[in-house]
């Protein structure tokens, strides 16, 4: 079976079964808005729940919830007003809009044209001669334009205050250091997370939740002293990894390159030591989600698509349709975040790093004589006392003749030093305020779902019948085990409701299903993903014993059903394998 089969049969099961389909459909849909049905939405929180442990629980990092929308100063100082877009081209025809550094991906051997600048493009698609995907009407010639991604809105009525629903979770991350590090009571380093919706307008979203306009992020924010010498990396060093780095990138012959995570940090294939870490912590977590690990790997970014302010960035990919799509990005942000939003708030976005040893520093200084510099240079006798105060600072040797000289409104004027209060003191300091820096891993939830369905998606044959089923790991499987009585009877119905209650007092997610033949209900439970199904028959109401079945071998076994959900609960934490139980 082809991967493009797979992505159709797939969407149609998410439909059928309740997994995502299109939003407002009654109304005619809008395209890159989905709702995740209930299979769907209880499998994005299972994910959402393991995320949470690993990166939030399990590493010691706090967890916050912020606005979705926020005020324009937040980006103009985040740059996402004047950077975040993408390329629009117009079809002359029909009018309609495209990416048209997607036009240039999906036709040509181009596979990053959005690192490329816009004028490159337009020569690609001329010399291409590339068409418009919805009525093939020719490009060349058409121009380009950056179409900012970001929706509007105002916030407040009348004369309101302009706001943007924000296009990733960071941002709200950022805007609240000045609070959350004291929190972390001051103290390097720290991490924040959070899960939330973001918004961005896309020009042509496609492939179903894999290119939307609302999307879910998990986001960890991790943030560094800039002289942190890394991570303990003894955790992850020998994680095998499928890296995709720029070189290999750009050599004719080059391919993904297996190693670990220990190795690619020692030879700076993976130049910062802490992006190596949360690598190491998420291909092992990836895995135990469920993600295919022969369909995934660590791309690097090419220096075009990198941020300037990123040192270091690769993204988690996965193999979707037979290409590779980004599911997450590992990226050393520096101090441009928290620099940025210092520069544009005017709050303090530093922590006090402490010295171990007190140190004697020595402090140039001045204490200007008011009574000269202001019948001197009236009212500019301020700029005057500032330019000597940053001179002290720059070039105290300025200061060592009998006048010093400034330049104020592009003329020179010399001072005389003596009326400047110019002075070298000793001062004892006990440490320093410096602004972090940001080791940000940033996952993709919508995207990641899909991944883990897609790599999931089976199919074989069962007793003669062709079988579809979702090979989902139990620990995220929307509904952990079915439970079935054999066929209409009072007491088989009683008895199966009753142990349906008792597993959802356990804390495990059950369904109950009566409806049709028992292997009619199997294939359903099949289909959803769903791990286990329990049989009840005339011998569970003489003996105490269940049929329990096996979703991936449909194997089967009769267990006791005092100890039903002990053992599922063990089941589920991979404590006990299924084979392995005695019945």
């Amino acid at each position: 079976m082809s991967e493009q089969a797979t992505s159709q049969k797939l969407t149609e099961l998410a439909k059928r079964r309740g997994y995502f389909f299109q939003s407002s459909s009654a109304y005619g849909g809008v395209g890159g808005f989905y709702t995740f049905g209930p299979q769907g939405a209880a499998l994005k929180g299972n994910l959402e729940d393991a995320w949470r442990e690993r990166f939030a629980v399990s590493e010691g990092n706090m967890e916050i919830d912020a606005p979705t929308i926020m005020p324009e100063p937040v980006f103009e100082s985040s740059g996402h007003l004047d950077t975040f877009d993408d390329m629009l081209i117009e079809c002359p025809e029909c009018g309609e809009s495209h990416r048209a550094d997607h036009i240039v991906e999906d036709n040509t051997e181009y596979e990053d044209a959005e690192s490329l600048p816009i004028p490159e493009v337009e020569e690609i698609v001329a010399e291409y001669e590339l068409v418009c995907p919805s009525c093939g009407a020719g490009l060349a010639g058409q121009a380009i334009d950056d179409f900012n991604l970001m929706f509007a809105t105002n916030i407040g009525p009348g004369d309101a205050q302009p706001g943007y629903l924000r296009p990733e979770t960071a941002q709200g991350i950022f805007v609240e250091f000045p609070r959350l590090k004291e929190y972390a009571r001051n103290t390097l380093p720290f991490g924040v997370t959070q899960i939330g919706r973001a918004y961005r307008n896309e020009i042509s979203p496609r492939r179903s939740i894999i290119r939307t306009r609302e999307f879910t992020q998990a986001e960890l924010e991790y943030f560094i002293d800039p002289e942190d010498e890394g991570p303990d990396l003894s955790s992850v060093e020998d994680v095998s990894v499928r890296l995709y780095a720029v070189g290999e990138q750009q050599a004719d012959d080059g391919s993904i390159r297996e190693t670990t995570i220990g190795e690619a940090v020692a030879d700076g294939t993976i130049a910062d030591p802490w992006v190596g870490y949360f690598l190491g912590v998420s291909q092992e977590w990836y895995a135990s989600v469920g993600v295919d690990m022969d369909r995934f790997r660590f791309r690097q970014h090419l220096a075009g698509e990198r941020a300037h302010y990123a040192s270091d960035c690769w993204d988690a990919e996965s193999e979707i349709d037979g290409n590779w799509i980004e599911i997450a990005g590992f990226a050393h942000r520096g101090d441009y975040d928290l620099s940025k939003h210092a520069e544009g708030s005017g709050d303090r976005f530093t922590v006090f790093r402490q010295y171990d040893d007190p140190q004697t520093v020595e402090r140039a200084t001045v204490d200007p004589d008011m009574s000269y510099l202001g019948p001197e240079f009236g009212g500019d006798a301020g700029a005057v006392v500032d330019a000597l105060e940053d001179l002290a600072v720059s070039d105290r040797e300025a200061f060592e003749g009998e006048h010093v000289e400034i330049e104020l409104a592009g003329e020179s004027h010399e001072i005389p030093v003596e009326k400047t209060g110019f002075s070298v003191d000793e001062e004892t300091i006990a440490g320093e305020h410096i602004i972090p820096h940001v080791i940000e891993p940033s996952f993709g939830v919508d995207r990641l779902l899909y991944t883990v369905l897609h790599h999931a998606y089976a199919e074989d044959e069962v007793a003669g019948e062709e079988r579809t089923y979702l090979e989902l790991e139990p620990e995220v499987a929307p509904t952990f085990v079915g439970v079935f009585p054999l066929q209409s009877d009072d007491d088989l119905e009683a008895t199966a409701r009753e142990i349906a209650t008792e597993l959802r007092a356990a804390g495990l997610s059950v369904t109950y299903d009566d409806s049709g033949n028992i292997g009619r209900r199997y294939r359903r439970q099949d289909e959803v993903g769903t791990p286990f199904c329990i049989t009840v028959d005339y011998e569970s109401l003489e003996d105490g014993t269940v049929t329990v079945r096996e979703r991936d071998s449909t194997a089967q076994k009769r267990l006791p059903v005092d100890d039903l959900a002990e053992t599922l609960a063990a089941l589920r934490a991979g404590d006990v394998a299924f084979e392995a139980l005695e019945g």
